[in-house]
């Protein structure tokens, strides 16, 4: 790298994939759509580009890594590689993790002569497409003393970064150098789309999906927020305080995982929003201004929960494990969405008499005996026949001025139902 102000000047190339980077990364291009006009702008530039692969680590729950592959027959992919406590055996053979254990910020492997075994399984299967040159940097956004080995299974900050070439003679020496000297520009672009990806990611899973797609463009001040129209939803498990004296926490936790995941499917697989987790239950609500059919898409989320939930509740019975009984209560009408809190700590949730008028309603699931209790307001605006609604009388609620008649679902599966009695 430290002939890297030469190049600028002896090769054109260079500025002009450097402002090209440099350009994608202001614009905010994503980093798929980035990487792949990447390689078709290396081809442009007369680097003859076979195969491209970058790999950096991620900040997600479900997955540690995230990759990029282009080649030249098959143009672009995008994997996401799972956490596991076992690294897959193609990543020890890897050039990455040779790189990664011996300290390298560079490697290559020429491989003009086919005949010559590789000892990278990798290089080995891109023979029969060609390949004649490998050629790979990496770079991390910490210190770090180049040749000082890194734990190839730690999750380091940075990026690693692979070129193939197909040419006779593979990369001339104006093509490397062209690569080095444009990486760090193309690492940090990279760095930068990835911290905005982390970031959505992560506002999403904690916050919700609108709910972090709203602080993320800038809703972040206490106090700013708007009126909606919606359906208010709060789920609950019932039995929790019992079983939770009875199981051990990484079993209980378990337990509300496999039955939360179903619930949440369901509620996001029509539409809804979950909010909020509170111990062992949820707030989601259906956006009417987003979702015409709001009433309805809630109604068609809970008959999916109760047949969900009744299946798993069978097969961890049959197991001889404990399962949950569940209640859920729902309401209609315009509710304040937005930020609420201290001014260090807020909160983006809903707040509003509808939303205490559902929290209300919730109340009367054991004196009625019902799982899934919704108000007359939001019956009035379910028009999917197929909904079946039954009418459980005229109530007065805590804290509510008027009498509220509430309604069940008629034939939501039987093991869903509470016995007013335990």
């Amino acid at each position: 790298m430290e002939d890297t102000p030469n190049v600028l000047l002896q090769d054109p190339r260079v500025a002009d994939l450097t402002s090209w980077l440099v350009n994608a990364g202001v614009l905010g291009m994503q980093r798929t759509a980035m990487l792949e006009a990447y390689c078709h702008k290396l081809i442009a530039l007369n680097v003859p580009l076979l195969r491209c692969h970058v790999t950096h680590n991620a900040v997600h729950p479900i997955y540690g890594a995230v990759g990029f592959d282009w080649q030249q027959d098959a143009g672009p992919a995008h994997h996401q590689y799972a956490h596991s406590n076992e690294a897959p055996q193609n990543w020890f053979t890897s050039p990455f993790y040779h790189m990664l254990s011996n300290g390298l910020a560079e490697f290559r492997e020429t491989i003009w002569d086919a005949t010559a075994p590789s000892q990278f399984p990798l290089i080995e299967d891109m023979k029969p497409k060609g390949a004649t040159d490998y050629f790979a940097l990496a770079v991390l956004f910490e210190d770090w003393d180049e040749g000082q080995p890194v734990d190839p299974d730690a999750n380091h900050d940075g990026a690693i970064m692979s070129w193939m070439s197909n040419a006779p003679e593979g990369f001339s020496d104006t093509d490397l150098d062209l690569i080095r000297a444009t990486f760090p520009t193309l690492a940090l672009v990279l760095k930068a789309r990835t911290y905005q990806k982390t970031a959505e990611d992560l506002l999403g899973i904690y916050l919700g999906r609108d709910a972090g797609r709203r602080v993320l463009s800038g809703e972040i001040q206490r106090g700013s927020s708007r009126w909606i129209n919606a359906v208010v939803c709060y789920f609950d498990f019932e039995g929790f305080t019992s079983l939770s004296q009875q199981l051990e926490g990484e079993e209980l936790i378990g337990m509300l995982n496999d039955y939360f995941a179903l619930v949440v499917h369901e509620i996001e697989a029509e539409g809804g929003n979950v909010l909020k987790f509170m111990g062992d239950g949820l707030l989601a609500i259906f956006d009417r201004e987003q979702l015409m059919d709001a009433p309805d898409r809630a109604m068609r989320a809970v008959r999916a929960m109760s047949s969900e939930i009744a299946a798993l509740s069978a097969h961890r019975d049959t197991q001889g494990m404990p399962v949950f009984n569940y209640t859920i209560a729902l309401h209609a009408g315009r509710v304040l969405y937005g930020n609420i809190g201290a001014e260090e700590r807020l909160d983006f949730t809903v707040i509003g008499p509808e939303v205490n008028l559902a929290a209300r309603i919730g109340g009367m699931h054991k004196s009625l005996g019902q799982s899934v209790i919704l108000s007359g307001t939001l019956a009035k605006k379910i028009t999917d026949p197929s909904c079946d609604l039954v009418s459980l009388g005229r109530y007065m609620l805590r804290g509510v001025a008027q009498p509220q008649e509430l309604f069940t679902i008629h034939g939501l599966t039987q093991e869903t139902s509470l016995d007013p009695k335990k």
